[in-house]
């Protein structure tokens, strides 16, 4: 019988994607359970399906700071249900890829016999086997490696890293949202982007946050939807031979699907974030004093994001679509 692995990961789409490979590769030697959002149920159906999800929207998770942390107002009847239902599991191990006291108070809560995390703020006393964090300047990808490597699990680096095969696919999708609006490039500007992809007989899909979708239909877009979920976001990118869009969870889940990306960053270090592909590219945003700024701007419009311009946007993203598209085409014509 596997050991039982407890793996907390309670923030966004992206951040589950990032542990993908860690998850997939745990999964050979433990009995995996992961404590995440509802949405990751959607991914454990489609990616995980040996790992048992138990969903929780943990209340530290809110994005505005008044709610998370008006802590009289946080569901205690549920949590204690759910620390009971994680206690009865007897896991053998929990792991947290984050350096948050929060998960590793948790994690000894389970009581997992062995529980590995990055120690802050005196959340050492919770951890059984407290890790080093990596140099503060990788990919939030190696934070997950070095818990693999805690476990015996070999990881292969991030330039390395593809989950999926390539599609082969000839579509383009431009997906415009992102979880928070300082993550938006401007709508006006995807719209001449994708105008300029049109007129080079790319064929373009757009996808859309559902705020956005009225804006896209205004503007005569006809070839645009609005996902609301995973699984009908992930049905959507069946068939993309490429995806452009926002530094946010779509981008993950299309790198994910083995769809090469081209990310628009704001506010966020490139570096820690881009998708998991080996033919990932993403231009970065322009200077700011206070990035990175977890989403919180201090000026009216995202000045980092906003003063990207479009020329050097459809520059870069003619040379990404050249270089994707035209190998995809030749692979295809190679396999026929």
């Amino acid at each position: 019988m596997k050991p039982k692995l407890l793996v907390i990961e309670l923030w966004g789409v992206g951040d589950l994607a990032i542990a993908s490979p860690f998850l997939q590769q745990a999964c050979e030697q433990f009995d995996v359970t992961v404590l995440a959002k509802p949405f990751a149920i959607d991914l454990q159906t489609r990616f995980w399906p040996a790992i048992k999800v138990v969903p929780f929207n943990a209340p530290w998770t809110a994005f505005r700071f008044n709610q998370k942390y008006r802590v009289y107002a946080w569901p205690w009847r549920g949590m204690v249900g759910l620390w009971q239902q994680l206690r009865r599991s007897r896991f053998d191990v929990a792991v947290s890829g984050r350096w948050d006291p929060r998960d590793h108070f948790l994690m000894n809560m389970t009581g997992a016999k062995r529980r590995l995390g990055f120690p802050r703020i005196g959340s050492r006393a919770f951890l059984t086997d407290p890790l080093e964090l990596p140099d503060p300047g990788v990919h939030r990808y190696e934070y997950w490696r070095t818990i693999g490597r805690g476990l015996g699990l070999e990881l292969p680096p991030q330039d390395k890293v593809q989950l999926s095969p390539n599609q082969g696919g000839q579509l383009v999708l431009v997906h415009t949202g992102a979880g928070q609006p300082v993550r938006v490039w401007p709508l006006e500007r995807y719209q001449r982007l994708v105008g300029h992809l049109r007129a080079q007989n790319y064929n373009v899909r757009v996808l859309c946050n559902p705020e956005q979708f009225e804006w896209w239909l205004r503007a005569g877009e006809t070839a645009v939807a609005k996902p609301t979920t995973i699984t009908e976001l992930l049905t959507f990118m069946n068939g993309a031979g490429a995806f452009i869009g926002n530094d946010s969870g779509p981008g993950h889940l299309a790198a994910f699907l083995g769809i090469p990306t081209f990310t628009l960053f704001g506010p966020q270090v490139p570096a820690w974030f881009v998708p998991l592909h080996p033919a990932a590219v993403y231009i970065e945003g322009k200077p700011c004093p206070y990035k990175p700024c977890s989403d919180s701007c201090r000026f009216p419009i995202p000045q980092c994001l906003w003063n990207v311009g479009e020329i050097e946007v459809r520059e870069k993203v003619d040379a990404f679509l050249r270089r994707q598209i035209q190998t995809l085409v030749r692979v295809a014509a190679v396999s026929s």
